[in-house]
Formats: C-alpha cells, sequence, structure tokens
C-alpha cells in the first residue's frame, strides 16, 4: 500500500476520534457553567471537568492519528480528509440532544464529504518541505494574525450563531496552522537517543505548536458555547483545511496537479464545501430562531 493511502486512512481514522472528542467538548462547554463567563474564564472552567477530560483524551488519539498520517502524506492530502470529522459527529450530537438528523444537513454534509473526496483525486495533492524559514512565519503572521483579531472583534459585536462561526473561524484557522506545525514537529521527532531529544526540544516550531494547541482549544471551546455543533463544527472544520492547505502550499511548496481539465472541477468542489458550511450555519440559525 502507498504511503499516500496509508495517510489517508490514518486521515479517516483521525477524523472519527477528533469527531468524538468534539462533541463532548460541546457538550461540556455548554455544562460547565449556566454564568456568562469570558474565553479565558470559560477555558479555565473546563480544565475543572473531568467529562471535558474525557473529550480531550478523545482528542487526542485523534490527533496523534493525524500525526501519524502528517509523517506520511501531505497537509493538502491529510486534511481535505480530516473534514469528513463532520459526517461522524452530526449523527453522534444528534443523538446526544435528542433530535433527528435533518435529510437537508445529510444532504450538505455528504455533498461536504463529496466535495473533499473530488479535491483528493482530482487534485492529485503532493507533498513539499516539513518545515518553513523564520521569513515565511513572519509573513505569515503579518496577514493571518490582523484577520483573526477582526474575528474575535466581529464575535464580541455579534452573538448567537453569526459569533459562533466566527470564533470557528479563528479556532479552525489555529487548528490549521497546527497541522502544519505539526507536520515540523514530526519531521523532527526522534525519541529513540538523547541527541533526538535535544534536537527536538531546540526546534522553535515545537513551543509554537503547543501555544497554538492552547489557544485553538480556547476558541473552539468559545465557539461551541457560542452556539450548537451545527453552527460551530462545520465552519470549524473546513477552515481548518483551507488554512493548512494555503499554509502547505505557500509555506511548504506543497502542490496540486489536477491537470488542465482538472482545474474547473477542482474550483467547483471548493464552491460546494463553502456552501455546505454556509447551509449548515444557516440551519443552526434556524433552530436557535423562538417558535
Amino acid at each position: 500500500m502507498a504511503k499516500a493511502d496509508i495517510a489517508a486512512l490514518l486521515a479517516l481514522a483521525a477524523a472519527f476520534f477528533i469527531a468524538v472528542g468534539d462533541v463532548i467538548h460541546q457538550r461540556s462547554a455548554h455544562e460547565v457553567t449556566d454564568e456568562p463567563v469570558g474565553h479565558l474564564a470559560l477555558f479555565l472552567s473546563l480544565l475543572r471537568d473531568r467529562q471535558w477530560w474525557l473529550g480531550s483524551g478523545v482528542a487526542a488519539a485523534g490527533f496523534a492519528l493525524q500525526a501519524a498520517a502528517l509523517g506520511l502524506g501531505s497537509v493538502l492530502l491529510v486534511q481535505a480528509v480530516l473534514v469528513t470529522s463532520l459526517l461522524f459527529a452530526l449523527p453522534i450530537s444528534a443523538r446526544q440532544s435528542h433530535r433527528r438528523v435533518t435529510r437537508w444537513e445529510w444532504m450538505w454534509a455528504v455533498l461536504l464529504a463529496g466535495a473533499v473526496i473530488v479535491i483528493v483525486t482530482v487534485g492529485n495533492p503532493t507533498a513539499g518541505q516539513s518545515r518553513a524559514s523564520l521569513q515565511s512565519w513572519i509573513e505569515v503572521a503579518a496577514v493571518l494574525g490582523p484577520a483573526l483579531v477582526l474575528c474575535l472583534i466581529g464575535a464580541g459585536v455579534w452573538s448567537g450563531p453569526a459569533g459562533a462561526v466566527l470564533l470557528a473561524v479563528v479556532s479552525g484557522a489555529l487548528w490549521g496552522l497546527f497541522a502544519v506545525l505539526t507536520k515540523s514537529v514530526v519531521d523532527r521527532l526522534d525519541v529513540t537517543s538523547v541527541a533526538g531529544v535535544g534536537k527536538l526540544l531546540a526546534t522553535p516550531e515545537l513551543y509554537a505548536w503547543a501555544l497554538v494547541a492552547v489557544a485553538g482549544t480556547a476558541m473552539q471551546q468559545a465557539s461551541f458555547r457560542a452556539g450548537t455543533l451545527t453552527a460551530s463544527l462545520p465552519t470549524m472544520t473546513v477552515t481548518e483545511p483551507m488554512v493548512a492547505s494555503a499554509l502547505g502550499v505557500v509555506v511548504l511548496g506543497e502542490t496540486l496537479r489536477p491537470g488542465e481539465a482538472g482545474w474547473f472541477t477542482l474550483f467547483a468542489a471548493v464552491a460546494v464545501m463553502v456552501a455546505a458550511t454556509v447551509a449548515l450555519a444557516r440551519g443552526e440559525a434556524a433552530t436557535r430562531e423562538p417558535a
């Protein structure tokens, strides 16, 4: 079996574990307190919640599988497959909340997953380098940083589904950055010798990776608390691979090779991904309207 195929299977398994962890986290975010709290206070409260730690353990298993997949395949491939976590999360969340996933939700979720399959097969992603230069990361920070700050400001202005979506964009972008940093960390990972451990500890990406993971988790929980899973998770699930893929191309030199005839199909698949995300988020807004 080719490395890319193994990477895709590992990413699919990671999608399942991450989906289960997300559902548990979303429930914890709503149940941990009845008081209106800020993002930091919410995160600190969750650190004392057993249910949240259970979800974190399940999600950690997913992240380990994701790291293994990134060690074998490109960021473009792995992150595209991870979008399928939505197909696992929707029915699990619906069962927990004692409701059915509607036919429209299933339709958009399946279209979302189908778009991912098209991107992976038609796009034919190829791996690039495992680490980026400091100059590249400075340029990424100059572009991504202000955009995320604007989203946070918007989330403070608009509450409900709109705020949940904006916070989900921040969280998804941070997890996309996390994925690229994970590839860099995995490339330096060698715990079989003291020299290998020292080499890893001297890697700047390791510390950025840890900080981004904490920030991404905090924003994820804030998004989950701001709305139900159909508002936050679709946005988060699509933003992550889009940011990760862009960074994979820009800073790691990964490429898509759809051929001349395949570019239209590829753009159409991306459009379907965006449309499905918007539709699922609007569906959440409708469920929150008073009867």
